[in-house]
């Protein structure tokens, strides 16, 4: 049996987050230009691709595959995927099968999801405004997006909302956003807005500390921190007046590289071990050239060279630090 991926840090790798698409129906102006162009079809990984990708990272010990975008939803065909996929679950080989969306698919799919196994999803969702969100999402439709998270529920799934913290266009809504929620039985996981791509929006005015968002909560309920973790990078509080669970995702101002367990494979394979970096090893040529080997080498070579941790930095200068590629693009 290959051995297990573990970086030069000593993290071990369980997670990974595969992306089937760049392409998405929202144009969120924190996320993606307003006139985006997308790869060529050609350029992406068929789903046999994907697959046999995901194979060779549950060989490897990973435990948890996330599908992401994009809008994954918005592939052709990706249930052949979570099929395949599935069959891993029902081996017992991995443990689960999430899912990001944005939901305006989500009506159609939540059902042959819950069928295959998929148990949870993260739901995209900045405003319970519709003009906000039309404004957010450069035309977006609220209502459809709401039709999504309806049919999730009735199919059984367990939904969390995640939401980009925006301080002029939802601050001010969040604690509304987080009693809609959790009044439904959805966590919420709150996220600082990140330098990823050029968007035509300058992120300074954008941006709100995640500190400022919770001394906002504050005034209303009481949190608790706890201990909890579902895998990923948010930090836990319990909200005692609304019995629901509230994530803080803050990549600027407190970074939580040091239990880093994941990685991220674009839709045309390009493995990054850091959302913050641009370092990438590519997969989809190890695959097409030179098969199982030089794909697990190049695992190997991922280990190798994954950050201790990202540098994201956000300063009213200008002097921004990021990256050049889209979020959509890295898959979420």
């Amino acid at each position: 049996m290959n051995q297990i991926l573990t970086d030069s840090f000593g993290r071990n790798i369980e997670y990974l987050r595969l992306s089937l698409t760049d392409r998405c129906d929202l144009r969120c102006f924190y996320c993606m230009a307003e006139h985006m162009i997308f790869l060529p079809k050609k350029d992406l990984l068929s789903l046999e691709e994907l697959g046999i990708v995901a194979d060779a990272f549950i060989e490897r010990g990973v435990r948890k595959i996330r599908l992401t975008g994009g809008e994954p939803l918005v592939r052709k065909d990706f249930l052949t995927l979570v099929k395949h996929l599935s069959n891993h679950l029902n081996a017992g080989r991995i443990d689960e099968i999430a899912l990001t969306t944005n939901a305006t698919q989500l009506h159609k799919f939540a059902k042959p999801l819950k069928d295959l196994g998929v148990k949870r999803i993260n739901v995209s969702l900045d405003s319970l405004d519709p003009l906000a969100f039309n404004r957010i999402t450069r035309g977006g439709n609220l209502t459809r997006v709401l039709e999504g998270i309806d049919a999730g529920l009735q199919a059984g799934l367990k939904l969390k909302i995640n939401t980009v913290a925006l301080k002029n266009d939802n601050a001010d809504d969040i604690p509304n956003m987080v009693a809609w929620a959790h009044k439904r039985a959805m966590d919420m996981t709150l996220i600082e807005v990140m330098p990823m791509g050029d968007t035509g929006e300058d992120r300074f005015e954008q941006f709100i500390p995640l500190s400022e968002i919770r001394d906002i909560l504050e005034r209303r309920w009481a949190l608790k921190d706890t201990a909890e973790t579902t895998g990923g990078p948010a930090r836990y509080v319990q909200i005692a007046e609304t019995g629901g669970r509230l994530g803080f995702i803050s990549p600027l101002t407190k970074n939580f590289c040091a239990g880093c367990n994941r990685v991220r494979i674009t839709c045309t394979g390009k493995l990054y071990m850091c959302l913050g970096h641009g370092a990438h090893v590519d997969l989809r040529n190890a695959i097409r050239v030179g098969g199982s080997d030089a794909l697990d080498n190049a695992l190997d070579e991922a280990m190798i060279n994954k950050p201790e941790k990202h540098d994201f930095e956000i300063r009213k200068t200008g002097n921004t630090s990021g990256t050049t590629r889209h979020m959509s693009v890295t898959g979420g």
